[in-house]
């Protein structure tokens, strides 16, 4: 009876902390401040699924890869995988349907196939030396 008791006791306990987290998450998912303060932090910041030593898909794989082309080491990086109500939040907020998402100087950039694009053309250097940052490749795209 005892073992039932403290049996119960513990399924009432996680039940309140499941609901103060899913309550958490909830606020997180709309509160654009949060938000604000994230993509603020660094000067490239990547909502992404996975981490850059492990993507878990093959977007954000790509970013990741861009980034490293070009040089760029120091940025931040959120796995969006780590919670549902975080993943939807950052599409919320940027208004953009899918993950993975890059921000450069707190102002929202695109997605990988954005990005993508930026570096084939060159443009991607250009939005780089903008926030500070030297890339490791040249301005103009190599010619066929």
């Amino acid at each position: 009876m005892a073992c039932l008791q403290r049996f119960s006791g513990l399924v009432a306990m996680s039940s309140r902390s499941l609901l103060l987290t899913r309550s958490l998450c909830s606020q997180i998912k709309h509160d654009t401040a949060y938000f604000d303060e994230l993509v603020k932090r660094n000067k490239v910041v990547v909502f992404m699924k996975g981490v850059p030593s492990e993507p878990r898909c093959g977007f954000s794989n790509a970013v990741v890869k861009i980034l490293e082309m070009h040089g760029v080491e120091d940025y931040d990086s959120h796995n969006v995988l780590e919670n549902d109500d975080f993943r939807q939040g950052v599409k919320d907020y940027s208004s953009w349907p899918t993950v993975p998402q890059v921000y450069f100087n707190g102002e929202f950039l695109g997605g990988c196939d954005i990005m993508l694009e930026m570096h084939q053309k060159g443009d991607l250097v250009e939005e780089l030396e903008k926030i500070g940052i030297t890339s490791q490749l040249p301005s103009t795209p190599p010619s066929d």
